[in-house]
């Protein structure tokens, strides 16, 4: 993980500039900003600003003021019926901003999810660095043949050196080609005086989507929770779902009370279809039920009989 030369600096110039205030401060999250928790070999996720705290969701479904009840008990009750009934608008009264440094091909998978602001790194105004994704052997997997979406089992020996030589060497050479088109080398020298060189906007078409980008990301907290409920599933690829824990790891320190809602209604909870309650009343009506005769698909009885083993 690194950071810029000039993003270091702009951070250190934040943090030595400090100014009191009167809104909501989140001591848990004020301890997070202009710090970058790693994310992948070369990635990270840091927060930038916020607005808001446990006690703006329950002012918010309160129509009240000041922050909330004095029993932090009353306000978890509220906040974890709102979450409970997906009532989503208090959520949305708090907002995050965070720098995020990604590979392409995750910020591809991520940009669908259409309910932030986005920014991302210009690659027609700058050139990007020398950066890209190699997976860690452990996570180096064949195709899963039960899911089209997913990985199967672990590769191994020759077929796993092979793969990894193939990846570092692919993305080597496309950034040499990257810099000889731009006729300019990452740190600015041009490789040769006579030649003008291929414009930014176009060489970039020549890099893989291993590459890394950044961006600023910027979310209220219904829509934030919502793309962590995907992106933090086990079912989620690998190298979205660790940039999802690791904005986890910031919610829980910016609203805790949310944060616990969430974990136990979202993340650590699985919502049953009419035919699977249906199927269970059956069995605890001491019924054999199984996958033939329970009104489901494979997949559904699947998911349900692994729910229910958890």
């Amino acid at each position: 993980m690194a950071l810029q030369a000039e993003q270091q600096a702009e951070i250190d110039q934040q943090r030595s500039n400090q100014q009191p205030t009167l809104r909501v401060c989140s001591p848990g999250l004020e301890a997070y900003l202009y710090k970058a928790i790693p994310v992948l070999d070369h990635g990270f996720v840091r927060v930038i600003d916020y607005m808001g705290d446990d006690s703006a969701i329950v002012q918010a479904a309160r129509v009240s003021y000041g922050q909330g009840t004095k029993a932090v008990s009353n306000d978890a009750g509220l906040i974890r019926y709102l979450m409970r009934h997906r009532h989503s608008t208090p959520f949305e009264m708090c907002e995050i901003k965070y720098h995020i440094k990604l590979p392409v091909f995750v910020a591809r998978q991520w940009i669908r999810h259409r309910t932030a602001n986005v920014n991302e790194y210009s690659a027609r105004y700058s050139v990007l660095d020398r950066e890209f994704y190699i997976p860690h052997p452990d996570h180096l997997a064949a195709q899963s043949v039960i899911n089209n979406q997913g990985r199967g089992n672990v590769l191994e020996g020759a077929e796993a050196e092979a793969v990894l030589r193939m990846l570092k060497e692919d993305a080597t050479r496309s950034y040499d080609h990257y810099e000889a088109l731009l006729n300019t080398r990452q740190d600015g020298e041009t490789i040769d005086e006579d030649r003008a060189g291929l414009a930014r906007e176009l060489a970039r078409m020549n890099l893989p989507v291993n590459i890394y980008t950044q961006w600023y990301w910027k979310v209220d907290l219904h829509n934030l929770l919502h793309f962590l409920s995907l992106r933090a599933d086990p079912h989620a690829q690998y190298e979205i779902r660790v940039y999802a824990d690791a904005m986890i790891e910031t919610v829980k320190a910016w609203v805790p009370i949310a944060h616990q809602a969430f974990e136990d209604y979202r993340l650590g909870a699985f919502t049953f279809s009419k035919q699977m309650i249906d199927a269970m009343k059956r069995m605890v009506a001491g019924e054999e039920v199984n996958e033939g005769n329970s009104g489901m698909t494979k997949r559904e009885w699947r998911e349900m009989m692994a729910a229910l083993d958890q």
